[in-house]
This record gives C-alpha cells, structure tokens and sequence, in this order.
C-alpha cells in the first residue's frame, strides 16, 4: 500500500497546502517517513489524516469558481466503528461548503471496505449539498465496497459511478463530465 500515491498530474493546476482555504494547509510532508497505516500496512506520506484512522484522503483540485472539489480516498470507510462520514463531513468538506464548494467528487477505487452504521450523517449531507444545488459523487469504488454501500441504501445520498479512465481527464472536463450526467438523470 505504500506504493500507492495520490494521483498527482493535476498538482501544475493546485495544491492543497498551498490553499488558504483547505483544511490541509500548511500542511508538510516527507518522502521518506512513513508513519500512518491501514490494517498495518503504512500508506504512502503524501495522503492525508482527517481525523479517521482507517480512511485518508488527498484533495486534487478545489474550484471555488465552479464550485467543486475532487478528493481521493484510500482504506477502508469504517462508520460502524470510526464514524468516517462525520469526520469526513466535518472536517473536509463542511470547510469547502463554507467555502461556497458544493459538489464533490470522491475518488473512491482505493476503498477497500465499507461499513455502515446509520445514515443520519448522509441525509444530513445530502440536504444541504442538493439545497444549493450541489451533489456527492463516488468514482469508481470497487464492487465488493460498492456492494455494502447499496445494501445499506446510502446510494440515495451519495451517487455511485463508474468512469474507468477518469485520470485522462481536465479536472474541468472531469466535473462537466459528472455534472451533465447527473442534470440529463434529473431531467429524464
């Protein structure tokens, strides 16, 4: 696992630690320490700690003028025990809403597992996303993952998609991409 980096083509367009407004800023990171870990295994030092201590994330790309953030996820999105969607909800991405970022895009094909404890944090999420017109998206999180997501019917307040060669992408393109196809949905 600690060969698997954050997708990092799009850093040229924005750095996270380098955001005012992210709440990674400032932030630091080694290339040589590898101290955080999921199921024992250390991951590599450029993901960030957000409070979980099985899912981390890196945010790709915030657009305050489209309004739009793209972050990828890496472990295992533990509610049972460890809450993850509060936290994440919590201490990413409320900072973004607050922001004026109300479309997300979660890079969700390093999740390994998912399990679920209730969903009030997801209908909590999802009224005040879609209250300003915004939405969730999880790209690509594996089957078995995708699986738990849907018997515990959260696909309600996160959409679940597929977009295998979404690394190709502009993060501009990437987000029209995702926001045509959720508007043609809405309007059919």
């Amino acid at each position: 696992m600690q060969d698997i980096e954050p997708f990092y083509n799009w850093r040229h367009i924005y750095i996270s630690e380098e955001d005012q407004r992210s709440p990674f800023f400032g932030r630091t990171y080694s290339e040589f320490e590898f101290s955080q870990t999921v199921y024992n295994y250390y991951i590599h030092p450029q993901w960030d700690d957000f409070g979980s201590r099985t899912l981390y994330l890196k945010i790709l790309l915030a657009d305050y003028d489209e309004k739009y953030a793209v972050i990828e996820l890496i472990g295992e999105w533990n509610d049972a025990i460890e809450n993850d969607i509060m936290e994440l909800k919590r201490e990413v991405l409320e900072k973004f809403m607050y922001e004026g970022i109300y479309k997300f895009i979660l890079i969700g094909e390093n999740v390994l597992n998912y399990h679920s404890d209730g969903k009030d944090y997801y209908e909590e999420l999802y009224e005040e996303v879609t209250d300003e017109n915004g939405w969730v998206v999880c790209l690509n999180m594996p089957e078995q993952t995708q699986y738990d997501f849907k018997h515990a019917h959260l696909n309600r307040f996160i959409e679940l998609m597929e977009l295998e060669n979404w690394r190709t992408y502009k993060p501009f393109h990437l987000f029209k991409k995702i926001d045509n196809e959720l508007l043609a949905r809405l309007t059919n």
